[in-house]
């Protein structure tokens, strides 16, 4: 098994593992995680207020708007930011158990730990989202490695279409289809991973593409039929290649060209070598 082929392997969820109600499940119990933590606050700033006087008590509804913002993100983060500013005005100011402020010393405690909240909150959720694309582009960075490792062993142009589907599909969490042209525009060799298969419009999108020299997106005009974004691998002397992602439209990636050109730049040096070599093996020895 290549390394792209076992890093696919690793990041493919199993049918078991697949939640029963989806991600509608997980944001409310993000939502209800945050709540759990501003409660818990709450009973230890109330029990350390029973028993002694700290100043600054209030800072204590900041520590679950930092761990919110950290592990759950910025919607939670806000809901523990606005939960300890009511929880701190309903049971530490007076008059007590009620949202009323007697003292206008108090309303701009609460104001500021409010302030103090969204603003911990962004930054906490801007460093967890600066760890996520850290976290990311490793794994990206790995793959490529990975894939221009097994396409350059690859023994056959089918192995070289095959493990350059599976690297796309790995890289971007989608259907990757790969397919060899002909100098006649004919497709001679195509390799898919994922449940979408091309129609025949979509192979004259990703014709049309090789002929242009440009990047097809699906929904856009002339591509408007097809579920795949098309890049044309040209190469010198080798077979021409295309490259197609069917992305989710809700879930397109904001520039996924950078990717995809590394990627086409090593398939068409690969194509172009292997190409080479089948010429000088058919060579007669002289």
């Amino acid at each position: 098994m290549t390394d792209v082929e076992s890093k696919l392997q690793d990041m493919t969820p199993a049918p078991d593992a697949v939640p029963l109600f989806g991600p509608v499940t997980s944001e409310v119990m993000r939502y209800l995680a945050s709540i759990a933590m501003t409660a818990v606050a709450t009973v230890v700033a109330v029990g350390v207020d029973t028993r002694m006087s700290i100043p600054n008590l209030s800072l204590v509804f900041v520590v679950p708007v930092i761990i919110a913002g950290v592990s759950l993100g910025l919607g939670p983060s806000l809901c523990s930011a606005i939960l300890g500013a009511l929880a701190f005005n309903f049971f530490l100011t007076e008059p007590r158990y009620s949202l009323a402020v007697d003292d206008a010393a108090n309303i701009w405690a609460i104001g500021l730990l409010l302030v103090v909240g969204l603003i911990v909150s962004g930054v906490a959720f801007t460093s967890r989202q600066r760890a996520t694309e850290a976290a990311l582009l490793r794994r990206q960075t790995a793959m490529l490695q990975g894939y221009s490792r097994d396409v350059v062993a690859a023994g056959n142009t089918k192995a070289i279409v095959s493990i350059t589907s599976q690297a796309l599909a790995a890289l971007f969490q989608v259907p990757a289809v790969v397919m060899l042209v002909t100098e006649g525009d004919r497709v001679v060799s195509l390799e898919r991973v994922g449940d979408v298969e091309p129609q025949e419009a979509e192979l004259e999108a990703a014709r049309s593409s090789l002929a242009t020299g440009t990047v097809m997106r699906s929904d856009v005009y002339p591509n408007l039929a097809s579920r795949f974004d098309f890049w044309p691998v040209k190469t010198a002397e080798g077979p021409n290649a295309v490259i197609g992602l069917a992305f989710d439209p809700d879930e397109r990636p904001s520039a996924p060209d950078t990717l995809v050109s590394i990627v086409v730049r090593v398939l068409a040096l690969v194509l172009d070598r292997q190409h080479a070599r089948g010429r000088a093996d058919a060579r007669p020895a002289g």
